[in-house]
């Protein structure tokens, strides 16, 4: 039995350092009532990633839940984008010979 439209947001994944936690930024541009100049605002929501499965950069489709702890109360529907990979973000032993500072 539903009780009413249920929220949904896309995000961006902005830190997944958390076990089966993500911290997912949405961005929406608003008009301000006053000076009517459109503003950037960017809402930071801690979501349920029961897989571990996000990455920083993911595009991803949460939905409102119930709370599931002190400030989770949303969860990973779906990852709709994933991140590439920059050479930067792989680990030393990916790098070869000259990942050590040889």
């Amino acid at each position: 039995m539903r009780r009413g439209k249920v929220k949904t947001r896309v995000g961006v994944v902005t830190s997944n350092k958390m076990n089966k936690t993500v911290v997912v930024a949405v961005t929406q541009i608003v008009h301000h009532p006053k000076y009517g100049k459109h503003v950037k605002k960017i809402s930071r929501f801690k979501a349920h990633d029961e897989k571990n499965d996000c990455r920083i950069g993911d595009k991803v489709f949460i939905i409102e839940t119930s709370p599931l702890s002190r400030t989770k109360r949303w969860r990973v529907s779906k990852i709709l984008e994933r991140a590439t990979l920059l050479k930067a973000e792989l680990p030393k032993e990916d790098l070869g010979e000259r990942g050590n500072g040889e």
